[in-house]
């Protein structure tokens, strides 16, 4: 004689339940998957300016290349980060000695004195970049 004891109690002999609803999880990882697709790019750029406005075509490269940036105010960055002249010369040396062929661009505000972008590309040169690009964006239409 076999006793079972039913803990069911709901009245019913179907047994435990045992699958797990996946959609909201889903849904969830869905939304943050564009959250992150839409943000990315915007964190790449860095420092805000507003640039000046070229029909010239887009440079293609496959490289991810090293950005400097010039404020209106005239102080100049490298991606994110806030250099002195001392310190701009080193570090772009530093970066083309460990990768010769990494282009190198420059954005300006619209609004930076023209000096202070050719003083950039003077240390940058000093630095060892032979090639500058300078970046824009293309004018509204």
């Amino acid at each position: 004689m076999s006793m079972g004891v039913n803990f069911n109690t709901q009245g019913s002999d179907h047994g435990a339940m045992s699958d797990i609803n996946v959609t909201p999880m889903v849904d969830i990882m869905l939304v943050l998957l564009v959250i992150f697709m839409v943000t990315a790019p915007l964190l790449t750029q860095g420092v805000e300016v507003n640039l000046p406005s070229t029909r010239a075509a887009p440079l293609n490269s496959k490289q991810e290349p090293l950005i400097i940036t010039v404020n209106q105010d005239g102080l100049t960055y490298i991606e994110k980060n806030l250099q002195t002249t001392a310190q701009l010369i080193e570090k772009v040396t530093a970066i083309r000695k460990s990768n010769p062929d990494l282009p190198v661009f420059v954005r300006g505000d619209r609004k930076t004195p023209y000096g202070s972008v050719m003083v950039v590309m003077s240390q940058l040169q000093q630095a060892g970049v032979d090639r500058i690009g300078l970046v824009t964006e293309p004018p509204a239409q």
